[in-house]
């Protein structure tokens, strides 16, 4: 934590041999078993009213672990699909249980209303009154139905991520509910000890990195480096860089142009993390955050003061210089995304004319870091691109569209390109790429958003 700490680059995080094709394979492989163990439970050879909802159940009550499993931030997932592609997946797996449960409760009723001669009203009250763990389930999907409308796009831009954070949470409680549910009326559970142990350890799997890698590790590297914040150093009126110390950093593995989630332990904060990448590369020293006011917990990163304690949740993300597949690459970023990129100027290992830099901006006031930058690129043979000034009309005449990148990059087809900025930007330029043939594989661009 001293100006005089002898400089140690820190040790790299693990790599893995999986592939993103291989999890989809298994996690293809584990629904087919779901479906099978249904139908050898009877399938819709008895009911296929109560078939359909029972096969509905199920499917949704996996899918449910398949979204807690992509919010697990297990290393093996998060460094092999990406971030941003397991924040899709956790979306849209978690608007499918939506309707999968929908579908198990409409389903079930009619079947159970039929069976019992009554109606639907009188048949569910009745549910309830007999069937131990069956209140619970209806909370749990009460519980899943809140958190389903607030992650609606239109609901989502009306409330603060910290609010949508903590709803969110509520997820976790309905899959318990659901569990006790299974437990109490599942098939699997009540005839078939083999279904027992396959859904028990199905459970086991999504929730258990859950807790090692979101709780456990986090309190674990805690105790381990005693992050503390070293100094806040503003950098412009809304963006400031917080300097994390602590003990041994040169032991804590991380990559230039990963990211982290910071909780910083104050009164008023130590509930909620918020993500932030590295704006340099780590030096076995320090860690630099640099952030943003764009919302209530950034803001507050101003009044952050020094001896403050940190949790740091991760390093998290595959938009790293380890990903890269060609000896050359690109770097595109826009306003304050060029955090992750100018650590991986800095700390990424190339040669002179390896990188070039497009840094986008509305005005020369929203460049951050320039000195910084120029000084790296001169001494390390990067080119810089500083693209100031209004987006173009049509995506064609905008510097970031494909002839304007074709003509600051001429070898483009030949190197990785590593994209960061606001959604607009990143998915202007990488359409850009795409339409100047660069392969998808060497498009590494990556949104952390839950």
């Amino acid at each position: 934590m001293t100006a005089s700490a002898p400089r140690r680059h820190p040790p790299l995080p693990r790599t893995w041999a999986i592939t993103g094709r291989d999890i989809a394979a298994a996690l293809v492989g584990v629904g087919v078993i779901v479906v099978a163990m249904w139908a050898r439970h009877g399938g819709l050879s008895r009911d296929p009213v109560a078939g359909i909802g029972q096969v509905t159940g199920l499917l949704g009550t996996y899918l449910a672990l398949v979204g807690v499993l992509a919010a697990s931030r297990a290393p093996w997932l998060d460094q092999t699909v990406g971030a941003d592609r397991l924040a899709v997946v956790h979306r849209w797996t978690g608007f499918a249980v939506f309707w999968l449960l929908t579908a198990h409760v409409a389903f079930s009723s009619i079947a159970f209303a039929a069976a019992a001669h009554t109606g639907i009203v009188d048949d569910t009250i009745s549910l309830v009154q007999t069937t131990p763990g069956m209140l619970g389930s209806i909370v749990g999907f009460g519980l899943f139905v809140l958190v389903t409308v607030t992650s609606i796009r239109y609901a989502r831009r009306r409330v603060s991520y910290e609010t949508w954070h903590a709803l969110h949470l509520y997820a976790y409680l309905a899959i318990a509910f659901g569990f006790l549910h299974q437990l109490t009326v599942g098939t699997d559970f009540i005839t078939d000890p083999v279904a027992q142990v396959f859904w028990v350890g199905l459970y086991a799997v999504a929730i258990l990195p859950l807790v090692i890698y979101r709780w456990l590790l986090p309190i674990a590297h805690f105790a381990r480096h005693r992050f503390v914040v070293a100094n806040v150093v503003r950098e412009a009126p809304d963006v400031v860089s917080v300097h994390i110390g602590g003990h041994d950093l040169s032991r804590f593995p991380v990559r230039s142009g990963q990211w982290f989630r910071l909780r910083f332990l104050t009164s008023d904060a130590w509930w909620r993390a918020h993500p932030y990448s590295l704006s340099a590369a780590p030096d076995g020293r320090t860690l630099r955050f640099t952030i943003k006011a764009l919302g209530d917990g950034s803001a507050g990163a101003r009044w952050i003061r020094p001896g403050t304690r940190v949790i740091l949740e991760g390093p998290y993300g595959a938009m790293h210089g380890g990903a890269r597949r060609n000896k050359g690459f690109l770097l595109i970023a826009g306003g304050i995304g060029i955090t992750p990129l100018r650590a991986i100027l800095e700390g990424v290992r190339y040669d002179p004319g390896d990188v070039v830099l497009l840094y986008r901006a509305r005005g020369e006031g929203e460049i951050i870091f320039r000195h910084e930058i120029d000084v790296l690129a001169a001494h390390r043979g990067a080119t810089v691109h500083y693209l100031v000034g209004p987006r173009g009309r049509t995506p064609a005449s905008d510097p970031l569209g494909p002839a304007s990148i074709a003509a600051m990059v001429p070898d483009v087809l030949s190197r990785d390109a590593f994209i960061c900025g606001p959604t607009g930007l990143m998915d202007l330029a990488s359409g850009s790429l795409r339409d100047l043939g660069v392969p998808e594989a060497h498009i590494h661009a990556e949104r952390f958003a839950y």
